[in-house]
């Protein structure tokens, strides 16, 4: 809901051009409380309030809009501002536009920028976009082994104004190599031995990223080890940057997003859902439907096989559909927990007997209660008590053969170096589909021959 508590007066401000007053506003509220009352304006008028702050806290309230109206501000608005605001932009988050916006655009903005800004872009442009050479920042507070505290304390003054955060403070040698790394704390902690180098103080076991490193991977440490930053290194451990918490939560976010879709038989979408285009979504919904269109064909055409036994026992017909969804639905229900296991980390393939084990178990149970759900209502419906044996037999084989299913083939998926998403539930129901058939009319051949 868009807040329109302060629309009139900056209206007002706007029109008058009331410089004092549009100032105090742009500095005397949180960022993000500030970028939430423009709201209500027009592309245009923020863009006009946005010029009455300083550069630094411009960059501020810009990075609490919304994407699309970050990008259309940067494409419509005069180059050499545009550039000012891009310039105090993080690192990685001005990348990330810049690669957002038509190339004739950046070509306009990238020479009115510092050449060392120009650099820097190029530089981190050229890494892939889901690794952790795309996701890094290199405004890193970087410090020598041989400063000792207090020189250290001077120096960490002197580059703060242009870090994104100054929590961790990394230690690297005259070669820029990573020797090790000490928390703001630790340094603070330590005045009263202003003498002390900081190689002497550092941790040296530090937990790093590749720069080629997938960027679910780089979440995963970071989860693990509760870290708020992770430095990012090249092969030979020279430090090119770091990722921050708040890029790693994106990611995250991103990732289960993408498991959502894949769970739904949906291809990942690129863009917000209300923003993507018709025939974009229909493409990521339709190719996966046809797909899985054609797994429904081959359960018809294993129905057709038996087409004789159908015919000669017409009372079978009635439970298929209650044979299928039992099967299918409980083959869901296990890849669901399972990919999200895999996802959280919880679940490795070394865990896959574990796995097994206990889904094989569960399944027992579920398939007995609803096994003897079923006998009940055969009963009634069977010419034969051999009849209705058939659908609590029925019942708790498809049950387990779904559970073991669902279980199964995401860690497989894993293990091959694919995405365990891909084994979505949709997939699983029509592979347990085909499989409860060919069980159901088996144990009806057994038990009516």
């Amino acid at each position: 809901m868009v807040n329109t508590l302060f629309l009139p007066e900056l209206r007002e401000m706007l029109a008058e051009h009331n410089q004092a007053e549009l100032i105090e506003f742009c500095n005397a509220l949180n960022p993000g409380r500030t970028a939430e009352f423009m709201e209500g304006l027009s592309n245009e008028e923020a863009w006009e309030v946005l010029q009455y702050a300083a550069p630094s806290r411009r960059s501020e309230i810009f990075g609490y809009f919304e994407e699309e109206r970050q990008l259309a501000m940067l494409y419509k608005h005069d180059p050499s501002q545009v550039a000012e605001l891009v310039e105090e932009i993080p690192a990685d988050d001005r990348v990330d536009l810049l690669q957002e916006l038509p190339s004739e655009r950046v070509n306009q903005i990238l020479p009115l920028l510092p050449l060392s800004d120009r650099r820097n872009i190029q530089r981190l442009r050229a890494y892939q976009e889901e690794t952790a050479g795309g996701l890094m920042t290199t405004e890193v507070a970087k410090l020598g082994q041989k400063l000792t505290v207090r020189e250290a304390l001077d120096e960490l003054g002197r580059q703060a104004s242009e870090l994104e955060t100054i929590y961790y403070l990394y230690v690297v040698d005259e070669d820029n190599m990573l020797r090790g790394i000490v928390s703001t704390r630790q340094l603070v902690s330590s005045l009263n031995k202003p003498n002390r180098t900081l190689g002497e103080m550092m941790e040296s076991d530090v937990v790093v990223a590749l720069v080629t490193e997938d960027q679910e991977s780089v979440a995963e440490k970071v989860e693990r080890y509760n870290l708020l930053a992770i430095p990012v290194v090249d092969s030979g451990r020279r430090l090119l940057g770091i990722i921050t918490h708040d890029d790693v939560i994106d990611v995250v976010r991103e990732e289960l997003t993408e498991d959502a879709h894949r769970i739904a038989a949906v291809a990942p979408l690129e863009d917000d859902f209300l923003r993507i285009g018709l025939y974009t979504l229909s493409w990521k919904r339709g190719l996966w439907l046809t797909i899985l269109f054609f797994a429904a064909l081959l359960t018809a055409f294993t129905l057709r096989q038996y087409e004789a036994e159908l015919e000669a026992y017409a009372w079978l017909v009635w439970f298929i559909p209650l044979i299928i969804s039992a099967g299918g639905n409980s083959g869901s229900q296990s890849a669901t927990l399972v990919i999200t296991a895999m996802t959280s980390g919880e679940v490795k393939f070394h865990d896959l007997p574990k796995v097994l084990v206990r889904e094989l178990a569960v399944s027992f149970m579920l398939g007995s209660f609803l096994a003897l759900i079923g006998f009940l209502v055969a009963l009634f419906i069977a010419p034969s008590l051999e009849g209705a044996l058939i659908i609590p037999i029925t019942l708790l084989s498809v049950i387990i053969c779904g559970c073991m299913c669902g279980a199964l083939l995401p860690i497989l998926f894993k293990r091959a170096g694919l995405d365990p998403a891909l084994m979505s539930n949709p997939f699983v129901a029509g592979i347990v589909d085909i499989l409860g058939i060919v069980i159901y009319i088996n144990v009806a051949r057994a038990l009516l021959s």
